[in-house]
């Protein structure tokens, strides 16, 4: 049973939190032990609260998993994990991450309070409605930027940094739209009602909107954001994001996968290797050159 109650957190998709981190990288603060302290502190007690909307949307969902041809497989909809063990997990988390959310940051703690009431909302009802389930999961990560930010005392972190956050979870967003929707057309499984409301050649259009809208934002961002290097060096950091983006179109237009994007960071070797080569330039230019 303990075992299936770890799989209930879903821990490996605890690396959407990341982006926590997103303010100290970026505000030039990496090698600050007291905000480094304070971020990693933060990034654990917002994987606690994800990990609790996970259950959460379990429970709301057990009768629709059991129908489902793999979720049904999970803990609690397959009944490995009893749903009055379920619940009070779900009650544990929330009364350890909260007050821990408090105690870092009262503006921390409310992001977490927003970031949770969205989530449940999205679990009961948002996420039946075509675009807003994707723009709810959008707001997410610019939550968890949000979050970041209020961990420590921001010097320089600019605003464009939202804006990609933004954009890149979109075309995330649609693009598993696309890849579940694809899924259907070639194997005729059961998948989420919201995809009655999507056709492939519109999510195509918004993937496309979506795409340019990225590379647009995070290039305004690498010359334009106040705490940039004066030799506009940040500017080489462009074409990592752009081979980034296009991979992940070819996964979903080619390889007709992509129905997990959190997997990919684990399962996809170019995508892997295009982070790491952008996070080491980035950190390079931010703290070395």
């Amino acid at each position: 049973m303990l075992i299936e109650l770890i799989k209930s957190f879903r821990i490996r998709q605890w690396t959407k939190n990341i982006v926590v981190f997103a303010a100290i990288v970026f505000d030039r603060q990496l090698m600050n032990p007291a905000s480094l302290g304070r971020s990693v502190l933060g990034f654990f007690v917002f994987c606690l609260v994800s990990s609790s909307i996970y259950i959460i949307n379990d429970i709301l969902d057990i009768h629709e998993d059991r129908l489902h041809p793999t979720k049904r497989y999970r803990p609690i909809a397959s009944g490995k994990l009893p749903l009055p063990i379920a619940i009070a997990a779900w009650i544990v988390l929330l009364v350890i991450s909260i007050p821990a959310g408090f105690w870092l940051s009262p503006w921390f703690g409310f992001v977490l309070l927003v970031y949770i009431g969205i989530n449940v909302l999205y679990s009961k009802w948002l996420k039946h409605i075509p675009i807003i389930d994707v723009m709810v999961i959008a707001a997410g990560f610019v939550l968890r930027v949000g979050a970041g930010v209020t961990l420590i005392h921001v010097e320089r972190f600019s605003p464009w940094l939202y804006l990609v956050i933004l954009f890149g979870a979109l075309l995330l967003g649609f693009g598993k739209r696309r890849a579940e929707l694809a899924s259907i057309a070639n194997h005729n499984n059961l998948q989420r009602k919201v995809l009655d409301g999507y056709a492939l050649n519109y999510l195509d259009y918004l993937l496309i909107v979506v795409s340019t809208a990225t590379i647009m934002a995070y290039s305004l961002y690498t010359f334009s954001a106040p705490n940039m290097p004066a030799n506009h060096s940040m500017m080489l950091t462009i074409p990592f994001v752009l081979y980034g983006i296009f991979r992940y179109l070819y996964i979903i237009h080619v390889e007709q996968k992509g129905e997990s994007p959190e997997d990919l960071l684990i399962t996809d070797r170019p995508i892997q290797i295009t982070i790491l080569a952008w996070g080491i330039t980035v950190v390079l230019i931010f703290y070395i050159l």
